[in-house]
């Protein structure tokens, strides 16, 4: 049986609904997100973090990695500008 794509589908009759809005999040992964967040809260927060700095420093740069933000812009959205300065030079 073939379904026919019409504006009266409904979801369950084979079609594809109309999907989650553009902005939504996904709720599982929301709340994963949550669950460690707070799974972090328990294990000590920053303290924690430290620690697995300290312990695991591969692991700890690889988090870091996740978090910062891919691209780094400079001020109004330009260019970065960057400086070394060389002591005794």
């Amino acid at each position: 049986m073939t379904v026919k794509k019409t504006a009266g589908n409904r979801v369950g009759d084979g079609s594809p609904g109309p999907g989650r809005p553009k902005g939504i999040p996904n709720k599982n992964t929301a709340a994963i997100r949550d669950m460690i967040i707070a799974a972090l809260d328990k294990a000590g927060g920053t303290a924690y973090l430290v620690e697995q700095a300290e312990k695991n420093p591969v692991a700890f740069m690889g988090l870091i990695g996740k978090v910062l933000p891919m691209q780094v812009t400079g001020e109004g959205g330009g260019a970065l500008n960057i400086t070394i300065n060389k002591p005794g030079a």
